[in-house]
């Protein structure tokens, strides 16, 4: 069973389905939700709305912090997501190395059709040494878009 959390703040029951994500749908700048309780997780930043420097960089540690293992960025400036990740990945362990489990992947697909990013998610992207079976697809734009995106994600 999938719950849905769009706009962080409602939530709704999808039908169940295997190896449905969860989404969450963030305002460019607004607080962001608890995830930690889903680690260790995939993620894929899906970013549609304008962000500052700093938002970036507070979500990328938010989500290091929060059990991301393996960051897909897509959309509005997505390389400079990837960067952001790395670094709070790096800054996590104040520049020493990582150990293994708690390195996080970071790819970045700024010439990818969506779609084909939610199918390298779901078949390609795997951690060298821990299982991550749970995918959230963060949302990043002024208006959410659950039903489409997870069905895309489900289509891939």
């Amino acid at each position: 069973m999938l719950v849905v959390q769009d706009e962080i703040k409602s939530s709704r029951v999808l039908d169940s389905m295997s190896e449905l994500p969860i989404y969450f749908h963030v305002q460019p700048g607004a607080a962001l939700p608890s995830i930690g309780h889903l680690a260790p997780f995939r993620v894929v930043v899906i970013i549609e709305g304008e962000v500052s420097v700093k938002w970036r960089a507070d979500v990328s540690e938010w989500l290091v912090s929060s059990g991301c293992l393996y960051m897909m960025a897509w959309g509005r400036d997505c390389t400079l997501w990837d960067d952001s990740v790395d670094s709070a990945n790096i800054d996590q362990f104040a520049f020493e190395n990582i150990p293994e489990d708690r390195f996080v992947v970071t790819t970045w697909h700024d010439h990818d059709p969506l779609d084909d990013v939610f199918y390298f998610c779901k078949h390609l992207a795997i951690h060298a040494v821990v299982e991550l079976p749970q995918v959230i697809l963060l949302h990043i734009a002024p208006n959410g878009n659950a039903d489409s995106m997870v069905r895309a994600y489900v289509r891939a």
